[in-house]
């Protein structure tokens, strides 16, 4: 498999608005905290000491996902997608793979995301990549978010 974990660029942030607005039209719908991230994730993502990554499958951009950094070392994963197209490839697999050893190697202390019970297989590889269930808080930052994870380093 020809799979490989790349960072941003700018010329690649439409492709990470449009591949996370088919994802979340796919499973639910585009909220305003999406809009904002996905219409200026150079300014509310990177700036202020987030990450961004894309999966290339066979030189084509197939998957993202995000590191935005919350507080101290903590960062949350999140706006994490697979094009429909190449789904049971194991990309989101190996981005999740990528994403824990990348902030294991800056020596984060943690790593959180929200997610959805509806999702069962995503949360299945969360759990298997050690990602834990913890309490919510209140004034979530998404609608469709029921379950908060996160896995300690």
């Amino acid at each position: 498999m020809s799979n490989k974990i790349i960072p941003f660029e700018p010329q690649y942030a439409d492709t990470f608005k449009t591949l996370n607005i088919a994802w979340l039209e796919h499973y639910f719908h585009v909220e305003p905290k999406d809009t904002f991230l996905l219409d200026h994730c150079e300014q509310a993502i990177i700036a202020p000491g987030g990450y961004i990554f894309f999966a290339a499958y066979q030189e084509h951009i197939v998957g993202c996902f995000s590191y935005i950094k919350s507080k101290n070392n903590d960062y949350e994963l999140g706006k994490m997608a697979v094009d429909a197209n190449y789904q049971g490839l194991k990309i989101g697999q190996h981005m999740l793979s990528f994403a824990i050893d990348f902030a294991k190697t800056k020596k984060w202390h943690k790593v959180t995301l929200y997610s959805s019970t509806k999702l069962d297989a995503a949360l299945h590889i969360y759990k298997k990549y050690g990602f834990k269930e913890i309490p919510l808080e209140e004034n979530l930052p998404y609608a469709r978010s029921d379950i908060k994870m996160e896995l300690n380093l």
